[in-house]
């Protein structure tokens, strides 16, 4: 996939479309592109698109499309990560088409697009989107959502990432050839814009961590915030690979950190 960082900084999420059915040649292009996703965790994801008026499906904070993808993964380790490593590659390329996405979790009636995903006792779906075309202007309800969770803002770049250990705050300035990707990971979306992921560069490794927030428990299978650490890596995966920084995958704890409010996802190696 071409031009990432482009994308990564093009996109919001979309709640209102233009009514405009998705052109043929984009549809085909979004379903060959779905068999080539991946993770670096190799749980395969099966993607599926959607019609809300042939299914049933609704949610409410979505208007001016028809169209739906759901994804569904094996309820193995790592799952929530890997799915949202998966999801966010599609959402990407699908702003390379200037299609519009949203990510849905809990404004959906899930178990209507659970029904069309056909999941087995084993898999979950933790996510859809909404697909289509933007509208011009933001119906009043999703400029209000937008501006109830500040979906325009991100946290410092102080805050997210550190140098060394969790207490030594990294600049940009100082992160040299990384500040690129971890800018996009800074930009990334996430449930209710909570941004939980801090990363720890040491030793020319970047290791991710998830700081959980309040009411967003890891108590069952569906984990919002561990799909939001999937794009986060996906972010700076493609990020780097696009900047010639050659990320190689490891799941490495380093031991940087005891706090219960921090918990070791994974690292990526700069070779």
């Amino acid at each position: 996939m071409n031009n990432v960082k482009e994308s990564i900084r093009q996109r919001r999420s979309v709640r209102t479309y233009d009514g405009r059915e998705l052109s043929q040649k984009d549809i085909d292009s979004l379903c060959a592109f779905m068999e080539t996703t991946e993770n670096p965790f190799e749980i395969p994801v099966e993607f599926r698109l959607m019609s809300a008026k042939e299914n049933g499906l609704n949610c409410p904070v979505v208007v001016g499309t028809d169209l739906y993808v759901g994804g569904k993964i094996k309820c193995v380790p790592n799952a929530n990560v890997a799915f949202g490593y998966s999801f966010e590659m599609l959402v990407l390329y699908a702003q390379s088409l200037e299609i519009g996405t949203v990510w849905l979790g809990g404004t959906m009636n899930r178990p209507a697009y659970e029904k069309v995903m056909e999941l087995e006792v084993d898999e979950m779906m933790p996510c859809a989107s909404a697909l289509g075309y933007p509208s011009g202007k933001m119906s009043l309800r999703e400029g209000m959502m937008r501006k109830a969770i500040k979906a325009d803002e991100r946290l410092p770049f102080e805050e997210l990432f550190f140098n060394g250990n969790l207490n030594s705050p990294l600049t940009k300035e100082r992160a040299g050839d990384l500040a690129e990707p971890l800018e996009m990971v800074r930009l990334s979306p996430s449930a209710v814009n909570k941004q939980p992921w801090r990363l720890v560069v040491s030793d020319n490794t970047v290791h991710f961590y998830l700081k959980r927030s309040k009411n967003f428990s890891g108590g069952s299978a569906l984990d919002m915030q561990k799909v939001d650490m999937g794009i986060a890596l996906c972010h700076f995966a493609l990020t780097a690979i696009e900047n010639s920084l050659n990320p190689i995958f490891v799941q490495e704890d380093p031991k940087l950190t005891s706090s219960p409010e921090l918990e070791y996802i994974a690292s990526y190696k700069l070779v």
